[in-house]
């Protein structure tokens, strides 16, 4: 619980938080151990506390956690994405209902798994009012991810095709909703028959790729043409095939790998005058990742843009925060939530 402001003069408040600790790297997440800390909180002049409603747990969460991402500072506080209210801070901020993510928080710094967080006042984005804390705590990494991309390759326009890799993923689903937000055709790729499982705004065109030359299918679905953008959320798996599928001009967009490795044909490269961009959220600040939700708000506002569902099943207390990272590390399809209540 909050105690009392230090001095009643408007200075910072002090609090006794709750936070999910990891105390030192985990060689696999059966070895995870967190532990509940209560530890004091209070702001700087140019920052914000929040009391924490919800916060996700990405599979980047798990990726720290054993060691994946060498960068990761221990001990510290999990977590990189939240919804909440802000309980002090500059006057106008004061009550708002927020939510956000970033690059640093969880990974570098203290993150978002705890009953409260202080992160800059450029940070945090209003929570529009038809949107539950649970679902805009799971917002977040997938759509600035997607998002990210097409800032940096384009935003999708009337006419253009894009083709999404892994189109059920989470960022595949975030890609396509706003994609089809901006008027462009999207056609889904499935390592298996599956129906597309997301939100979109018009048709999407499902490519099986267990059964169908995934390359070949695009060109008969835009008339020789091929894909404007190439959403790659898979990686060098689908590397070939996304090349393949390109149009003259087009950009295929990176975000993950399993193999570190490709090769490519430089000739068909430059001939096609192709660009790639390779996207990496966790270099983006709290303050750059609320730039790039600001984006999206208009979205969300307007049901053009929907957040992923919420099932009961898959919110846990933070108590049970090893729980919740063992469902995400065994590829579960649902978006894991804490709620610190």
């Amino acid at each position: 619980m909050a105690s009392s402001p230090k001095v009643s003069d408007g200075s910072p408040m002090t609090v006794e938080a709750r936070c999910v600790r990891l105390l030192a790297k985990a060689d696999t997440p059966d070895a995870l151990a967190p532990v509940i800390e209560r530890r004091p909180l209070s702001r700087a002049a140019k920052d914000v506390l929040i009391e924490i409603k919800a916060a996700a747990v990405n599979p980047s969460d798990v990726k720290a956690a054993t060691g994946l991402m060498p960068y990761a500072v221990f001990p510290r506080t999990s977590g990189r994405d939240y919804a909440g209210r802000v309980i002090d801070g500059p006057k106008q901020w004061i009550g708002r209902e927020v939510f956000g993510s970033s690059g640093d928080l969880g990974i570098r710094r203290d993150g978002t798994h705890a009953t409260h967080l202080v992160v800059e006042a450029d940070a945090p984005v209003e929570k529009p009012d038809n949107i539950s804390w649970e679902e805009a705590a799971g917002i977040g990494v997938p759509f600035v991810t997607a998002m990210e991309g097409f800032r940096r390759a384009g935003i999708p326009k009337p006419g253009e095709t894009v083709l999404v890799m892994g189109v059920n993923g989470k960022v595949g689903q975030a890609a396509t909703q706003i994609a089809t937000w901006h008027g462009a055709r999207a056609i889904g790729v499935v390592r298996k028959s599956e129906a597309y499982e997301g939100h979109a705004n018009s048709k999407v065109d499902i490519i099986d790729a267990s059964a169908t030359d995934v390359a070949a299918r695009v060109r008969e679905l835009t008339d020789g043409k091929g894909a404007d953008i190439v959403f790659n959320t898979v990686g060098d798996p689908y590397f070939q095939a996304a090349h393949k599928s390109l149009a003259v001009r087009g950009r295929q967009i990176l975000i993950a790998a399993i193999e570190k490795i490709v090769s490519f044909n430089i000739f068909e490269f430059y001939r096609g005058q192709h660009t790639y961009v390779g996207i990496d959220t966790l270099a983006l600040s709290s303050v750059a990742t609320g730039a790039v939700l600001r984006e999206l708000g208009p979205g969300f506002a307007s049901g053009h843009l929907k957040p992923f569902p919420i099932k009961a099943s898959a919110i846990y207390p933070l108590q049970d925060a090893k729980a919740a990272f063992l469902a995400v590390s065994g590829s579960a399809r649902d978006r894991v939530v804490l709620r610190p209540a």
